[in-house]
């Protein structure tokens, strides 16, 4: 491949995935690996200086914002470079504030390397690569938007399942605990449960939250 190479910034926390990643994609003709990111706000500042074309993004990082908050931070800038969600997790309550944030593609990381180096050079022409997981899953939410919960109601329901209260989910999302009771009530009528529990489960096993 001739002309100019495609270049990247990997962000991921864990060095051997990001090791991995260069290893694979620099195997790849048109791919130039120009740097690393162990943390979001790295990646937010390195993707800023305006040599790179795309970003492999994980989504879980340490303490601190996450990949989706990264991907909306980079992609917020004029001329930003394109954003390729490459994670582990293909729930709603990742994959939804992700594509929300601005993100061109999600790919999980135990996909082919001939896929990875595919939606990148997707990712740098600007055009969208899901994993087929990921595809079904919106797909699913659109011939059955009944079930389709916000992403408000997923945060919700997610600390539900770690335990918190009404209260301390309030807390911890800054609304008001009405707001929480709300929020609840929308999602059993949804779900078509009538509990907690239940909730939590019919949406773990929907896989609308992580457990």
């Amino acid at each position: 491949m001739t002309g100019t190479p495609i270049r990247l910034l990997v962000a991921d926390d864990h060095p051997v995935v990001r090791a991995g990643l260069r290893a694979v994609l620099e195997t790849e003709p048109g791919l130039l690996v120009v740097a690393e990111a162990a943390t979001a706000e790295a990646a937010v500042a390195r993707a800023a200086a305006g040599d790179i074309d795309v970003v492999l993004m994980d989504l879980q990082f340490g303490p601190g914002m996450n990949g989706a908050e990264a991907t909306a931070a980079i992609t917020a800038r004029p001329g930003a470079p394109r954003v390729l969600i490459v994670t582990t997790y293909d729930t709603d309550a990742d994959t939804l504030p992700a594509i929300e944030a601005g993100a061109t593609g999600y790919l999980l990381k135990d996909a082919p390397p001939e896929d990875l180096a595919a939606a990148v050079r997707t990712a740098a022409t600007g055009r969208t690569t899901l994993a087929p997981t990921v595809a079904d899953r919106l797909m699913n939410r659109m011939r059955r938007p009944g079930i389709a919960l916000t992403r408000r109601e997923i945060e919700v329901l997610t600390l539900v399942a770690d335990g918190l209260s009404n209260r301390a989910i309030a807390d911890r999302l800054h609304l008001t605990e009405g707001t929480v009771k709300s929020h609840l009530a929308r999602s059993y009528t949804k779900l078509g449960v009538d509990s907690r529990t239940s909730a939590v489960a019919t949406a773990t096993g929907l896989g609308l939250i992580r457990r």
